[in-house]
């Protein structure tokens, strides 16, 4: 009997199950990934077959030891997650009227490219910048992130570094904060990327990465320039002191070509204020110049990933 194989190509029409009730090795947003490349004899078969078969693939390329590290990156989550209580539980709960702009609201509703156009201009191309968060948003997110910082300081435990570029930063769905990203990128963040970026949003994320990262004298003062673990990054400014550390964009790179200079219609900067997001291409290389003395920021980063 032939060993059923992976699709080359994957069904972007199936919708894939969830796992994260199921006791494994590897996160649920991998195998559900994974599952859009299942064989139809595979496709469908219960969960439990589906995550047993993938898993057997995945023991293949992954090392035991990266999934043991796996399984401690999610023993710590849900520690974290049962023991830490919230300053502001309205924060992991998204309620559109409470957080997000009327103006904002309405464009998404309309869901088309006009309505989106109404509430964003376009500075460089690929670039988009907007306003969607209530004003009292930000201070809450703050004072969140400090008291998260606080609590894991009390407890002993170490702040998870939210990529290989900050040191300082604070992942928020260790919190328990994708509960409110989630439906955030899926009802209000996609249906934007989907008349804008149609190349890289054909089909719904299959995940998010969300964190806040602080830029000042003595903490992260220069990003140097890269590109981004994601498909689509949004980052919102929540506060600025003084001037200094705008964005300055380099052009698109794919994997092969993250070295090559950029050239001089590349080169875009943008001063970017508190309350403003700034939609773009992961692989839209980019760096933040360095904080200048009194001079510090913060902003929250959601990578959407496929």
């Amino acid at each position: 009997m032939a060993i059923p194989r992976l699709s080359l190509l994957p069904n972007n029409e199936h919708n894939s199950d969830n796992y994260e009730d199921l006791e494994l090795e590897f996160s649920s947003s991998v195998l559900r990934s994974l599952e859009r490349y299942l064989p139809p004899e595979i496709l469908t078969a219960n969960r439990e077959e589906k995550a047993k078969f993938m898993s057997d693939i995945l023991h293949k390329y992954i090392s035991r030891e990266e999934c043991a590290k796996a399984i401690r990156f999610k023993n710590y989550r849900e520690w974290i997650m049962s023991n830490y209580q919230p300053r502001f539980r309205e924060l992991y709960k998204l309620d559109p009227e409470s957080l997000l702009l009327p103006c904002f609201r309405k464009a998404v509703r309309e869901n088309t490219e006009e309505s989106f156009r109404r509430i964003m201009f376009e500075p460089f191309p690929g670039v988009y910048v907007f306003k969607m968060f209530q004003p009292d948003f930000f201070q809450k997110l703050l004072v969140e992130v400090e008291n998260m910082r606080k609590w894991l300081h009390e407890a002993k435990l170490m702040i998870r570094k939210p990529n290989n570029k900050s040191k300082y930063g604070v992942v928020l769905d260790d919190f328990g904060m994708d509960i409110m990203l989630k439906p955030l990128v899926e009802d209000f963040i996609f249906p934007i990327c989907k008349v804008f970026f149609p190349q890289v949003c054909g089909t719904m994320f299959d995940t998010q990465h969300g964190f806040v990262i602080e830029n000042c004298e003595d903490r992260d003062a220069e990003l140097g320039f890269h590109v981004e673990n994601s498909d689509i990054t949004l980052n919102v400014c929540l506060s600025k002191q003084s001037e200094g550390g705008e964005i300055l964009f380099t052009g698109t790179r794919c994997n092969k070509h993250l070295k090559a200079g950029p050239k001089p219609e590349e080169i875009f900067e943008y001063c970017h204020e508190p309350g403003q997001a700034i939609l773009h291409l992961g692989c839209h290389s980019h760096g933040a110049k360095a904080a200048i003395t009194s001079c510090s920021r913060a902003n929250m980063i959601l990578w959407c990933i496929k």
